[in-house]
């Protein structure tokens, strides 16, 4: 059985591997990152993914400068997932999807419109559009694919796992990937409802149902 040579890396340049250990996320997302543009990248005569040390340096210092870019937001805290939703007085529950594919906002809407008509319905076509409405919205329910435009969706759930302003909100995974694809996410998966989307119909009116329903355990807010 004939292997691929190992090839080297310049000292200019680093591997995907070493990249999303830096920065803190999977080897997809940084993957997703160079496919956008955000860092520079080019391709050995073996086909393995070179990044230039340079633009992932430019990358972290306009994170910390305020320039727009995604960013890790540090690890998850405490479990979102457990707090019921309780919306303001007066105020219908609100339910935000970040979802880029039109086929999947349709199927959702329908599904929210037949089975929540009480539930206020908002979409978000990428991870940074989902996370300034998420921020303006408060929304008792998050529904976030993984894979986004924008911010992925693994770097966007951990932002708002680690973020105090959405501590209430209940986040629900929907994915296209199954099994070992999977598996580069459990970082930011840990402990949420992941909903295949081959299966979205079946199981997301259930886990919608239970994101809702009030219970006397949790605090409300005021």
């Amino acid at each position: 059985m004939q292997t691929s040579p190992i090839e080297p890396v310049a000292a200019d340049d680093c591997t995907t591997v070493e990249v999303a250990r830096r920065l803190g996320l999977a080897v997809r997302s940084v993957q997703l990152m160079v496919d956008r543009g955000e860092l520079d990248a080019w391709k050995t005569p073996g086909g393995h993914r070179r990044i230039s040390r340079t633009s992932v340096d430019r990358w972290l210092a306009d994170r910390h400068s305020g320039v727009s870019r995604p960013a890790p937001l540090g690890p998850p805290v405490g479990a979102p997932a457990a707090w019921p939703a309780h919306p303001p007085a007066g105020r219908r529950p609100r339910v935000l999807l970040i979802e880029d594919s039109r086929h999947f906002q349709n199927l959702v809407t329908l599904l929210v419109k037949a089975r929540f008509p009480q539930v206020e319905l908002h979409l978000a076509d990428d991870g940074i559009a989902g996370l300034a409405m998420a921020g303006k919205l408060e929304p008792e329910v998050l529904l976030v694919d993984i894979l986004l435009p924008g911010i992925d969706g693994a770097t966007l759930i951990t932002g708002l796992r680690s973020h105090p302003a959405f501590a209430r909100s209940q986040l629900i995974v929907v994915t296209s990937l199954e099994g070992a694809a999977l598996e580069p996410y459990a970082f930011a998966l840990q402990g949420l409802p992941v909903v295949p989307k081959p299966r979205l119909a079946v199981e997301l009116p259930a886990l919608l149902a239970q994101a809702l329903a009030p219970t006397d355990a949790a605090p409300r807010r005021d």
